[in-house]
């Protein structure tokens, strides 16, 4: 039987969704429920964090880059090992782009497609009675999904708390939790968002922490209460991996560096068969010889380069690997792939040089959005043409391309005009681009 769910979401950013989000999940588990988190949009740091909280896996839901049939498979897959799932929004509850219905990234999108109601998170710090406006135009604004009660988040006192009740009762919304101002419920973020799960110090003791606050402060009868039925099930003969796995056994780094691989990925190349075999650059350790495919993922490769850099049997180890078999970056593996890496503090190091492309985290700018790919020719993703849906979220810019050509020319869902992106040479590919899905062919 799937279990039921909800999705926490708000009006806007910063209104408190992780913190919360997280409290009721270590909350729930404490109470002996099995919990599964859900994460909505192209987010690779809050499912770690979802997984610490519950001890169970999480992974995303893309409405904007994923099938409904790739949907319904890992929404049904939490709600079968559940007891309660409960979802994470992304942005504003409507934030999205250009889409058919349905997908368009939206969180929305995410509570119409699987009948999970939705619970607002809604920071209430400069108003009052005002605050039932915002919530009231939440709940008629899609007629699609069901907003079913409020979580007032910094709230200043029992007075304003009082204030914020009295609107919500007009709008006959129901306030199922109050927490007050408190920064140290609050988790450490640097420049992608929060600090990864395994790098927050005493997590456990923080997710223990807010775990206490919000069994104080929120009905956690009334929220469980408030789940609904999972309705989004397995499109029957689905089982197409999310992405080509590149290899039957997979070299991918994985540590501090190199960390941003989404669950439902890894998770689709084991369905195929593919075995993977995780290394840490970090620790000057080389791809595994026998793998028949390197994956370096993206993460933070910008705030350890100069130990990249002196990592010789790690970098001497992957030119001998590319020189027979395939290798492939993403963002900051990418980086990593290139010539130089040079870091916040404008020293330039030296990278792995297997493609011409040299980056800069001291010249930064903020590229972000949802992207389609067409491969420009055969690689580790798939034969030329093949077109692939994922994303873009880098501050770190390319300050000399070089000569590879291009690995895939990317548009975005505004319309914008086709542009190359990335590198290939040889056996090797990269670019910033973060793949989620098979697209079809151009």
């Amino acid at each position: 039987m799937s279990a039921r769910g909800l999705l926490i979401a708000a009006p806007r950013s910063g209104s408190g969704k992780t913190t919360i989000t997280l409290g009721l999940q270590r909350a729930m588990t404490r109470r002996g429920l099995t919990v599964r988190g859900l994460k909505c949009g192209p987010d690779y740091i809050d499912p770690a964090f979802h997984a610490a909280a519950t001890g169970a896996p999480s992974a995303n839901l893309d409405s904007y880059a994923m099938t409904d049939g790739l949907l319904g498979r890992i929404a049904s897959e939490a709600a079968d090992a559940a007891d309660i799932v409960i979802a994470e929004g992304s942005m504003g509850l409507f934030d999205a782009v250009p889409g058919p219905e349905g997908h368009t990234g939206a969180g929305a999108d995410i509570a119409a497609l699987t009948g999970w109601p939705v619970v607002l998170v809604i920071d209430v710090s400069g108003a009052a009675q005002s605050v039932a406006a915002v919530a009231l135009g939440c709940k008629l604004y899609d007629p699609r999904i069901r907003v079913v009660g409020v979580i007032l988040n910094k709230v200043a006192s029992a007075r304003h708390e009082r204030l914020v009740r009295q609107g919500m009762d007009r709008i006959g919304l129901p306030v199922l939790g109050a927490l007050p101002r408190e920064a140290s419920l609050i988790l450490p973020e640097r420049h992608l968002g929060l600090v990864q799960a395994g790098e927050t110090a005493d997590l456990h003791a923080r997710l223990d922490a807010l775990a206490e606050a919000v069994s104080k402060t929120i009905d956690l009868d009334a929220v469980m209460a408030a789940a609904g039925a999972t309705t989004l099930l397995t499109t029957a003969g689905d089982a197409t991996p999310p992405l080509p796995a590149p290899g039957r056994r997979i070299a991918i780094a994985r540590d501090a560096a190199f960390s941003f691989v989404y669950p439902h990925v890894e998770a689709g190349w084991r369905a195929a068969g593919a075995e993977l075999v995780p290394f840490s650059p970090l620790k000057d350790e080389a791809p595994p010889e026998a793998c028949d495919a390197c994956w370096l993922p993206g993460g933070y490769p910008e705030l350890h380069a100069g130990t990249i850099a002196a990592a010789s049997r790690f970098l001497d180890g992957l030119r001998s690997f590319a020189s027979t078999r395939p290798v492939h970056g993403e963002c900051g593996g990418y980086m990593v792939l290139g010539r130089t890496l040079t870091d916040a503090d404008g020293v330039a190091h030296a990278m792995a040089g297997l493609l011409s492309v040299e980056t800069s985290f001291a010249k930064r700018k903020m590229n972000l959005g949802y992207r389609r790919a067409v491969l420009e020719a055969d690689g580790p993703l798939g034969p030329a043409g093949s077109a692939l849906t994922g994303h873009e979220f880098h501050y770190a810019s390319i300050v000399a391309q070089g000569e590879d050509p291009a690995f895939a020319v990317v548009t975005d869902p505004h319309g914008s005009a086709p542009v190359p992106a990335g590198s290939r040479r040889g056996l090797v590919t990269g670019s910033f681009f973060h793949a989620i899905a098979t697209a079809g062919s151009a």
